[in-house]
């Protein structure tokens, strides 16, 4: 049995007020260390949730100046663990930010950061529309880090809906693959439990996702229900509502080995051309294969 691992995911509801969220930040954290938690992750969008561009901006600032991380870094000295702020937003350069997680050591040092890669522009059922791209620059490079001995994925919110980046974090050694989120009431009551535990189960690797849950500040509405899957795709732990709360899990990464040896898939993707055949070439015996 591989060494256990006591995971905290911490559930909000981030509002408009930036000291109010990192107030509640502080809060949670220390209540999931007191709980034995050694990884703590918080949800997408920790430090700010705000639809309206100039109100957003108004508010946020550059990467080294964030308060949000510079709170998580003295959270994670103080407390000795490791801190993951799911993300928060922070300003570029010109008219953009990025959607931005970040990793703090139990030294308080940053040790990695990832920017969302995939943009939420989509129209749901009764009006609902988001177009991320209008504020957000797309991040370009996957990230996978070590937090003791266990390596982890960061991901965020929409990315859950494209499996090829997953399954290049968890063929890079990937155990945890994490899936910090703001996911809207309507898409998470169809698709959140359904996403969550398809990318443990082939990737054969635990999913660590804390969420904002309840309505906002702004007017919209998040799902919560942060989870933990296991690698054979069983939700282990659950806050099963959208109220903000903390949620601790023990693993053991002996679970992903048991898994990965049990149904290899990451060792058996083979390279495949992709042919299509139009109904004009079916109707004409013109079948892709097809022997005379």
């Amino acid at each position: 049995m591989a060494e256990p691992l006591t995971l905290a995911c911490v559930q909000m509801r981030s509002g408009t007020d930036q000291n109010a969220n990192i107030g509640t930040m502080r809060d949670f954290v220390r209540e999931a260390a007191g709980k034995g938690a050694t990884y703590v992750q918080t949800p997408e969008m920790t430090g700010l949730v705000e639809r309206g561009r100039k109100d957003l901006f108004a508010a946020i600032s550059s990467d080294y100046r964030n308060p949000v991380f510079g709170a998580a870094s003295q959270l994670a000295r103080e407390l000795g663990i490791w801190l993951h702020v799911g993300s928060t937003a922070v300003k570029l350069d010109g008219d953009r930010a990025a959607n931005r997680a970040a990793l703090f050591s139990p030294k308080g040092e940053r040790v990695a950061f990832y920017d969302k890669i995939h943009m939420f522009d989509v129209d749901l059922d009764n009006g609902e529309s988001w177009r991320e791209s209008s504020v957000y620059a797309p991040g370009d490079e996957a990230v996978v880090a070590a937090v003791g001995r266990a390596m982890i994925g960061l991901a965020i919110c929409y990315d859950l809906r494209f499996p090829a980046l997953f399954r290049a974090q968890a063929q890079a050694g990937s155990q945890i693959l994490t899936v910090p989120s703001c996911f809207t009431r309507q898409t998470g009551r169809a698709h959140w439990h359904a996403l969550l535990r398809s990318r443990a189960i082939e990737n054969g690797a635990f999913v660590v996702a804390a969420a904002q849950g309840g309505k906002h500040d702004d007017g919209r509405e998040s799902y919560g229900h942060s989870l933990i899957a296991d690698p054979w795709g069983k939700v282990v732990a659950e806050l099963d509502h959208d109220e903000p709360g903390v949620l601790v899990h023990e693993i053991d990464i002996g679970e992903v080995i048991a898994a990965r040896s049990k149904i290899q898939s990451l060792r058996h993707d083979r390279h495949f051309d992709l042919v299509t055949v139009s109904g004009e070439d079916a109707s004409a015996g013109k079948l892709h294969g097809a022997v005379a």
